[in-house]
């Protein structure tokens, strides 16, 4: 059961259904689910098929995922399902936001996850306006978090997430952890419509501090909840901390959440680089 004190929301990050099962009965509650063509692509059925050399066509990968999605829609009825759209490096705002205007209709619960760019940024301010709900991803920076407030003004609590990956910039040796304390902190100078969903969970201390700095919402894979679970799902106090002083701190920035989200600086050598591996994962299925 959950936790009486547990504030944060919990997502699996996943495209197994059976992962989702296997959470939900070892948990006994999940509040979401976040997917991605990478993780639609290491679904046990498409990865058969990739083996067998059997790929999909290119509306069949699109049937695909709407049938994976529907599954994890009816095991979290009250939960968020977030729905990637394709994007590469040439894909317009356009281009994305009708492709998620159509994959909302796949689902009720339905969070659309644009890459946080030019063209997601241009995206999620037209799906505010048509009254859907986003996730943001790819985010690495405070000044991106600043431009996803901005671009969907207007927008209601719940409407929307920004999904910071905090395991990726470590990779850079930079602290993943500073970055949502920063935009948490940020934030909350703001009207709160948007939530802070702590993305690439890569261990268990990332896991805890995340819940200890209060995110709103955390999505980890399948062995970190279990191991969560398994441990008697245990709440960090204001105590715990994440030690890792090999990695370079991320300093917190002054910056008005009023200005127009095309002021801010959005680029990010990994954004780029997470939207060239999506878009690399998704095409190796396709014929």
């Amino acid at each position: 059961m959950r936790p009486a004190n547990l504030k944060t929301r919990l997502f699996l990050d996943s495209g197994d259904p059976q992962e989702t099962k296997d959470i939900m009965q070892l948990m006994g509650f999940l509040d979401g689910q976040t997917t991605n063509p990478s993780l639609v692509a290491k679904n046990p059925e498409a990865q058969k098929r990739f083996q067998e050399n059997k790929k999909f066509k290119s509306q069949e990968i699109y049937d695909f995922y709407k049938t994976v999605i529907q599954q994890f829609s009816q095991m979290m009825p009250e939960g968020s399902i977030s729905i990637e759209v394709y994007a590469d490096d040439k894909t317009t705002g356009e281009e994305m936001f009708n492709q998620g205007k159509e994959m909302y209709t796949w689902i009720p619960n339905a969070h659309i996850k644009y890459p946080t760019n030019n063209a997601g940024l241009q995206a999620a301010e037209k799906s505010i306006q048509a009254g859907m709900r986003v996730n943001m991803t790819l985010c690495f920076t405070q000044d991106q978090a600043a431009a996803i407030y901005a671009a969907t003004k207007g927008a209601k609590k719940g409407q929307v997430f920004v999904s910071p990956f905090i395991g990726r910039l470590d990779d850079l040796n930079e602290n993943g952890m500073d970055l949502i304390k920063n935009i948490l902190d940020m934030y909350k100078k703001g009207d709160s419509h948007v939530e802070v969903l702590t993305a690439s969970v890569r261990s268990f201390e990332h896991f805890m501090f995340a819940l200890r700095l209060g995110s709103d919402i955390i999505t980890a894979p399948y062995k970190i909840l279990k191991e969560w679970a398994e441990k008697g799902m245990p709440i960090p106090d204001e105590n715990f901390q994440y030690n890792h002083p090999e990695l370079k701190p991320i300093p917190a920035l002054s910056l008005d959440l009023s200005q127009d989200w095309t002021s801010f600086n959005i680029e990010h050598q990994l954004t780029t680089k997470g939207i060239q591996k999506f878009a690399q994962d998704w095409n190796a299925l396709v014929e």
